[in-house]
């Protein structure tokens, strides 16, 4: 395994992490239609519950996801979650509503009452999306930061890296087409919200009511998404040179990148297909429910293939547009080689603790909630 070999590698696992990040936020956009689709409190509550055995997975794959960038590519690491305070704090805040919603709104001695901890649920399953979808789009329009390796010589303040403005990150959003991704990852995360919790429960108002939404969020994602695609694959890409580390823009870089691997603009098409078959087919077809897992497997393929398309085939993932040279590849950011090989070896494990996941979502899901399990069993 050669230095580059375990820098794509390690690329293609935090690219994966974040493909599966984005189909688990399903839990997001179901809690963002908690009081579209449940119209009383018995509604709600078996929607509360459905997204409530499986929160815990979104949350761990977001610190999972943020751990194997500090691993693999610690300066990244360093520029976003450091540079980019304010955007990834509201991001985390927004779970913490989360977890506090599903342990207290139905507790004894809840004064604020459940609407108040529902609420927070809404908070975060639009927020959350939104943002990350903003901050996933930097990678392919840049950040305001500058990067010089040479202040770990400064004494008093040895910094690598800091933000070229006092906005913390929150400068992302005021680009228009980072807002896009965002708004369309958000209309994205309520589709498979819908789709997830007409598999998942078990009554047939939230079903009916779910296909008619379905049709008013995937309309917006396709759109947006569309929108997003054309753009990016038409600008000038961040490139760098691999004998010289020299960063410099290339005309349609990234429609360069598909079309050098093939096999991703491959990838990228098939999960497009099975992310639109599983809506269109749950939307014309009153029976069919399990239209989550083709659009999941879909949603993961796009978001990965995007994903390896802006970090490999000597692209910058992470481009500066402040300091066009600050920009961040998987080849000057990365961790040492030992330190790589060494996760390499652990990342071995990975099939297993995949499998575990499997076998524990097919152990809570062998029956689908109705009224009758949240009056008899532990419920939130």
């Amino acid at each position: 395994m050669t230095y580059s070999f375990l820098q794509n590698y390690w690329w293609f696992l935090v690219s994966l992490l974040g493909a599966l990040l984005v189909f688990l936020m399903f839990v997001q956009g179901a809690n963002a239609m908690l009081f579209s689709l449940g119209r009383n409190d018995a509604e709600r509550r078996l929607l509360v519950n459905s997204t409530g055995r499986k929160w815990e997975l979104t949350f761990t794959t977001l610190v999972t996801f943020g751990g194997a960038f500090f691993a693999s590519f610690p300066l990244f690491y360093s520029t976003s979650f450091g540079g980019a305070y304010w955007l990834w704090m509201i991001i985390l805040f927004t779970f913490v509503l989360q977890a506090v919603s599903y342990e207290f709104q139905n507790k004894m001695g809840n004064f604020l009452g459940p609407k108040t901890f529902q609420a927070m649920l809404v908070i975060n399953g639009l927020v959350a999306p939104l943002l990350l979808g903003g901050a996933v789009a930097t990678f392919f329009n840049g950040s305001n930061f500058i990067v010089d390796k040479m202040n770990l010589t400064v004494f008093s303040q040895p910094v690598i890296s800091h933000w070229a403005n006092a906005s913390c990150g929150l400068d992302a959003l005021l680009d228009p087409w980072n807002l896009v991704l965002g708004l369309a990852v958000m209309f994205l995360a309520q589709v498979l919200g819908i789709l997830y919790v007409m598999n998942n429960v078990n009554d047939e108002n939230i079903r009916s009511r779910g296909s008619v939404r379905l049709v008013g969020c995937a309309a917006p994602f396709v759109l947006l998404l569309v929108a997003f695609l054309i753009r990016t694959l038409l600008k000038d890409g961040f490139a760098y040179n691999p004998e010289t580390g020299e960063i410099f823009m290339e005309p349609n870089k990234y429609w360069h990148n598909f079309v050098d691997m093939w096999y991703l603009l491959v990838m990228l098409l098939v999960g497009v297909v099975l992310t639109l078959y599983g809506i269109v087919r749950t939307i014309v077809s009153k029976t069919y429910i399990q239209g989550i897992w083709p659009s999941g497997i879909g949603v993961v393929l796009v978001v990965l293939s995007l994903l390896l398309c802006v970090g490999w085939n000597n692209t910058a993932y992470y481009p500066s547009t402040a300091d066009l040279q600050s920009s961040l590849t998987i080849a000057n950011s990365c961790s040492s080689e030992f330190t790589l090989r060494t996760m390499a070896i652990v990342s071995l494990l990975i099939p297993f603790v995949l499998a575990y996941i499997v076998y524990a979502w097919r152990a809570i899901d062998r029956r689908k909630i109705d009224h009758e399990e949240i009056t008899k069993g532990e419920s939130y």
